[in-house]
């Protein structure tokens, strides 16, 4: 175990597990790289400690300044989390359509959170973009630093380290890694790493079949937070993935129930969706091949909703 002096340095170095009941006879190994480890448990805590010390670094955000963003609540916690350590005011703009364990975190954590009404409690381009937008008039006050993370490239500083730690992690090649969508930082920071460091996996990325924009149909409504923003991501580069896929959103929240009794992995419906599409994928590719894809993060943050009752 490690000896941090903060907390910000407790980011990454996340394990990865093989799954072994959920993936069928004759498929590929199937791998899950556990993103509930880092400090609120998520991934997301990699992308907004980046955001904040590449901001830091420019001289765009100073001491004594307010940090705003607009978020479906992890990336919200994950601010919240660094603005404590490092002293910032935090300006959230979310929605009662996310989970109420995220938003309680984030005040938790000293953000001050305002809530924009959903309709019916389902994620709509409308919602998105209209929590965008108030986020966007707290940004236009003195002494603001807006993350904005859909289109802040200092994500991908962050992200970069789960292709690395994959990288050295496997010790075996990686044929494909894969991963839902939502500002695609991820996805993108993931590509670049391992193809900077020599691997020619595949990367495969997924949407929730009701809003599939990035496969060319519609936006729509749904219910996997932190996905399917209903517009094409800015961040999303073509040549940095192969090929995408869209995931009925019933079936990744059976998937993330299934990993919770038959591999003891807790996590929400966009886990569940990854797992889900690595496990198509393994059984096309067939045994002895490796398939990687991540926890998102912990179920615990879904216990108040409907997804494990």
């Amino acid at each position: 175990m490690r000896v941090v002096p903060s907390m910000t340095d407790a980011v990454g170095r996340t394990p990865v597990v093989q799954l072994s009941s959920v993936v069928p006879d004759r498929s590929a190994d199937v791998y899950v790289k556990l993103e509930w480890f880092n400090p609120t448990g998520s991934y997301k805590d990699r992308m907004a400690l980046s955001m904040i010390e590449e901001a830091e670094r420019r001289g765009d955000l100073r001491p004594g300044m307010t940090v705003v963003e607009y978020t479906a609540g992890s990336t919200g916690s994950s601010l919240a989390w660094v603005c404590a350590v490092k002293g910032y005011r935090l300006r959230i703009v979310s929605s009662d359509a996310y989970a109420q364990e995220k938003l309680r975190t984030m005040t938790a954590l000293g953000a001050e959170v305002t809530i924009i009404p959903s309709e019916g409690g389902v994620v709509t381009p409308d919602l998105v973009t209209s929590v965008i937008a108030k986020a966007r008039e707290y940004a236009a006050e003195p002494d603001t630093y807006w993350t904005d993370q859909l289109n802040n490239a200092d994500s991908l500083v962050g992200y970069r380290g789960v292709g690395v730690e994959l990288l050295e992690q496997m010790g075996r090649p990686i044929d494909v890694f894969c991963a839902s969508v939502g500002t695609a930082g991820l996805a993108m920071g993931v590509s670049s790493a391992l193809r900077d460091g020599g691997s020619d996996a595949k990367v495969v990325i997924f949407e929730p079949a009701s809003t599939p924009v990035i496969s060319g149909g519609e936006a729509g409504p749904h219910r996997v937070e932190g996905t399917g923003i209903g517009f094409l991501p800015p961040l999303l580069d073509a040549d940095r993935y192969d090929e995408v896929r869209a995931i009925p959103e019933v079936d990744g929240r059976a998937m993330a129930r299934r990993l919770a009794t038959e591999e003891g992995l807790l996590a929400g419906t966009s886990t569940g969706m990854n797992v889900l599409g690595a496990v198509q994928v393994a059984n096309e590719l067939g045994p002895g091949k490796t398939v990687i894809t991540v926890a998102c993060d912990t179920g615990l943050k879904y216990l108040a909703g409907d997804l494990f009752s």
